[in-house]
């Protein structure tokens, strides 16, 4: 089964606080938002905090997702995605979200998710020309990912296995678009 990981665990620097607490112009916090979103596209979610992200955690959890503390997120993504495929070793693949992209339409996590599914060893979504979020992977990558340490992320991986990246055209502009600083948000 493709797991969905919500990677929920940075710090909101440019933001000024804690974005993804922060209510969307209908009340919905970012970061469930983007939970609501995975969970209608992945049968089981696991999202990625910081152990300081109680209040988070506690809304994440009521929204159906399971939870997992990184310590070491403080240190970079890479940290935090190694700790969702940690906690979901079994899994025959990963859908990898950012808790700050709340635009992204279900469709779009969906269609990556099956993908994986299809046997695609990596998948993610392009509109315009321009990858975006979020990106799978099959389980050949399980060592790999649970390497992963810093700020890079998986890009490494993307980076040398272009080829083996299944493109998914797609007209979703909220693939490309997280929230970073207030001016990010709708009005």
């Amino acid at each position: 089964m493709v797991v969905g990981l919500l990677l929920a665990a940075g710090q909101g620097r440019r933001f000024g606080g804690d974005k993804l607490l922060h209510p969307l112009p209908n009340g919905t916090p970012i970061a469930v938002a983007a939970a609501r979103r995975l969970r209608q596209a992945c049968p089981r979610n696991i999202a990625v905090l910081r152990p300081e992200q109680l209040e988070l955690a506690g809304l994440l959890l009521a929204e159906g997702l399971e939870t997992v503390f990184c310590p070491a997120a403080v240190d970079g993504m890479g940290h935090s995605l190694a700790a969702g495929v940690a906690a979901s070793a079994d899994a025959s693949g990963w859908v990898v979200a950012l808790a700050d992209m709340p635009f992204l339409q279900v469709d779009t996590l969906a269609r990556v998710a099956d993908a994986i599914n299809c046997g695609a060893v990596l998948a993610a979504p392009f509109h315009d020309g321009r990858r975006g979020h979020p990106v799978g992977f099959a389980a050949r990558w399980r060592d790999e990912l649970l390497g992963l340490a810093g700020d890079e992320g998986a890009r490494a991986i993307l980076s040398a296995h272009k080829a083996d990246l299944r493109a998914i055209d797609t007209d979703d502009a909220g693939c490309l678009r997280d929230v970073d600083t207030r001016a990010d948000l709708p009005a």
